[in-house]
């Protein structure tokens, strides 16, 4: 079968395309004939050797941590209706790949009316806006920061903040992005590739700041963010775009009373992942979010996939088509 393995940490170009043996579902497991790839922009950072203190990963290794497609075989003590059904499910790595294991107690069926591509769109944002949107309690009328908002997660924040009666805030860089997240709800755009950015943001809300910010940009970006929440707000740092985690200051967060959570907040137990990758799924097919696709490659441009992310072109998520 065809994969794309890193070969080594660095740029886009260590993204090797290849040939693996065909897998088998062990006891419990599926095989997934992947015909979507999901690619979250974590992966672009773990690519280039960053995070070394909280993952374990070395190369060569196949990247991929969740498909779709549907089951082509399963292993010992797995019904065998699943043979032939539309699913997405998370993996172990391993998703850049025409053929993926995965167990499966972790299956998802894709619901009548949604598209395989949208429900992998959905997979892995699909959870982690939910989360956030929960731990925030987002009350109408609040003022929500939305940082990298025209991304995958950020696009999904959007609608989520909009729908619970929100003032939304989005921060995004170039007209293209900005446009996207006011079709999408928001009220405010403001681009950060402008210095004065943080200054529009406290116009917007009136001089306090935000009362929720999720910041999905992180580093200086994620700073400036943690600047423009108001007293007793909740900030939410998960973001590593800019190179990292925002910096907050725990004794100047405890002064202003805002409360900060990390990257904790959409990592999930197993269970956690899959309840809520099925809501996300079921309001996708009801018509109340939708992702944003902006670019699809074939599975050989693993490369300029990762680019046109690395290089902040990229709009919404990104999925590579098997």
């Amino acid at each position: 079968m065809r994969i794309v393995q890193v070969t080594e940490f660095g740029g886009p170009e260590v993204l090797v395309a290849g040939q693996a043996t065909d897998p088998v579902a062990g006891s419990g497991q599926v095989v997934v004939g992947v015909s979507v790839a999901d690619i979250l922009s974590i992966e672009v950072q773990l690519r280039s050797g960053w995070g070394a203190e909280y993952f374990n990963l070395s190369p060569p290794y196949v990247p991929g941590s969740g498909v779709g497609g549907e089951v082509i075989s399963v292993g010992e003590g797995v019904d065998p209706a699943w043979i032939g059904r539309r699913v997405v499910t998370g993996t172990d790595g391993g998703g850049y790949a025409e053929r993926a294991v995965a167990p499966a107690e972790e299956l998802i069926p894709v619901p009548d009316g949604l598209a395989v591509r949208e429900a992998t769109a959905l997979l892995q944002i699909g959870p982690a806006a939910l989360s956030l949107v929960e731990a925030a309690g987002i009350k109408p009328g609040e003022r929500v920061l939305v940082t990298a908002a025209a991304g995958g997660l950020g696009s999904l924040l959007v609608q989520l903040a909009h729908a619970a009666g929100a003032h939304v805030i989005a921060a995004a860089r170039g007209r293209r992005k900005l446009d996207l997240t006011r079709e999408l709800g928001a009220d405010t755009a403001v681009d950060y590739s402008q210095t004065d950015w943080p200054e529009r943001v406290r116009e917007a809300t009136g001089g306090e700041g935000a009362d929720v910010v999720f910041d999905g940009a992180g580093g200086q970006l994620g700073r400036s963010a943690f600047e423009v929440t108001a007293r007793g707000g909740r900030f939410f740092a998960y973001g590593v775009l800019g190179g990292g985690f925002a910096q907050v200051d725990p004794g100047e967060a405890e002064r202003r009373g805002v409360s900060v959570r990390g990257i904790e907040q959409v990592q999930f137990a197993p269970g956690d992942a899959r309840r809520l990758a099925e809501r996300a799924l079921s309001e996708a097919a009801a018509g109340r979010i939708r992702p944003v696709i902006g670019q699809t490659f074939p599975l050989e441009r693993a490369a300029d996939a990762h680019t046109a992310i690395e290089i902040r072109d990229a709009v919404g998520k990104t999925l590579l088509l098997i």
